[in-house]
């Protein structure tokens, strides 16, 4: 018998696509859910699949992805996106591959195809995407900065070549929003770490992921498409550095102001009293 595997999905108000997820992984032996307090139809919806579900705050992505590992009973982990789907040839690869044995591996990682504004994109940074996200229990972990977590494990790794598909946004006002939200973020991030801001970060760096995601990594192929992808990655990358020196600009102005001193103000000229 093949050694059974706990699907593990975290979630906050996804009643939209968290169907569509749960139906992909029901083949697995276990479905858990770590659900921050949603305000929809999220946490019935999942109730209709499994019972194995728990609520908590929101620990970032790395410590809610710890956290539903933690609560999975098989020895097998499988991490899935709420916007996530396994696509029925990878779910038919992983079985196949269970059922043979899965030897000394520790972990398998596959790639994701990224469904966005009504087309499969299959060229540029998008793809192929290779993610790590079925891994022994005992073997593995989440691990990274905010707000881009990713899977370490101990041990030997196989790819598999079939995806998981991935709806990453609903139209490009959604995908805006989520740069504005993981460039704050990240900017945080680098701030708390004590890692400076550099001019040549905000100069050179978004013209480099535009090059970089439309010529050298093949998004002209995309079309239009390909061209909107590129452009917002550099859009995200200069929003997340201007971020960065707006967080130190701000911490030198305070450091400059005495406490309970307001700041300041210009002398204006004139006759006095």
């Amino acid at each position: 018998m093949r050694e059974p595997i706990s699907a593990c999905i975290i979630t906050y108000n996804e009643e939209y696509k968290i169907g569509r997820c749960l139906r992909s992984v029901t083949w697995c032996d276990e479905i858990v859910i770590l659900d921050s307090f949603s305000t929809d139809r999220t946490f019935e919806i999942c109730r209709r699949y499994t019972d194995r579900i728990r609520q908590n705050v929101w620990l970032g992505y790395v410590g809610q992805r710890n956290l539903a590992r933690d609560m999975a009973q098989h020895p097998w982990i499988l991490f899935l996106d709420a916007d996530e789907e396994v696509s029925p040839a990878l779910r038919d690869e992983i079985l196949a591959e269970f059922e043979r044995g899965t030897g000394d591996c520790v972990g398998y990682e596959f790639p994701r195809l990224v469904y966005y504004l009504g087309r499969w994109i299959r060229h540029g940074e998008w793809h192929p995407d290779i993610k790590l996200r079925l891994f022994r229990k005992t073997d593995g972990h989440s691990e990274g900065e905010e707000p881009h977590d990713r899977i370490a494990v101990r041990g030997p790794v196989k790819r598999l070549k079939n995806p998981i598909w991935h709806y990453t946004y609903d139209d490009i006002r959604d995908q805006l929003a989520t740069l504005n939200r993981f460039s704050g973020i990240t900017a945080q991030q680098r701030f708390v770490q004590r890692r400076p801001f550099h001019w040549l970060d905000l100069l050179l760096r978004p013209p480099f992921r535009f090059l970089r995601s439309y010529f050298l990594r093949g998004g002209i192929l995309d079309g239009a498409h390909g061209f909107i992808i590129a452009v917002l990655s550099a859009y995200g990358a200069f929003v997340k550095y201007a971020k960065i020196w707006e967080i130190e600009h701000q911490r030198f102005a305070e450091s400059r102001t005495a406490p309970n001193e307001p700041p300041d103000r210009p002398v204006q000229e004139g006759r006095s009293r």
